[in-house]
């Protein structure tokens, strides 16, 4: 059975930092590229940042560059997220999903259930 679980969420102070960690399972994800989207209170979901599988290809957001950073694990089937310089507008529920390395959510076939970050002003 396929499983992406998110952890680490929580809240935080403006200025703050947290780190988000993503694990997959089930099935062979060392083919895949790990994606990180949000959703916050009534809107649409976002890209935040994706990795392709070797780990030497990112893509960020550009209201994340600069203050995010991902990176895989060793085993290429988990990673983590780690936020800087958080802003109250990074307020949402954070997602982590894995398919083909893009910015739209239809390219990731996996989904994780969400990890709510509040980050208060």
């Amino acid at each position: 059975q396929v499983q992406i679980v998110e952890s680490g969420g929580g809240l935080a102070q403006a200025g703050g930092s947290l780190t988000l960690s993503c694990a997959a399972s089930g099935r062979d994800f060392s083919g895949y590229a790990l994606g990180w989207f949000r959703q916050a209170p009534g809107k649409d979901r976002e890209f935040v940042v994706g990795i392709a599988l070797t780990g030497n290809s990112t893509d960020y957001a550009d209201a994340v560059k600069g203050r995010f950073t991902i990176f895989r694990v060793n085993n290429k089937d988990a990673m983590e997220l780690q936020m800087n310089s958080l802003k109250p507008g990074d307020t949402a529920i954070y997602y982590c999903a894995a398919g083909v390395l893009s910015r739209f959510s239809w390219n990731y076939k996996y989904w994780g259930q969400g990890t709510q970050v509040t980050v208060s002003s």
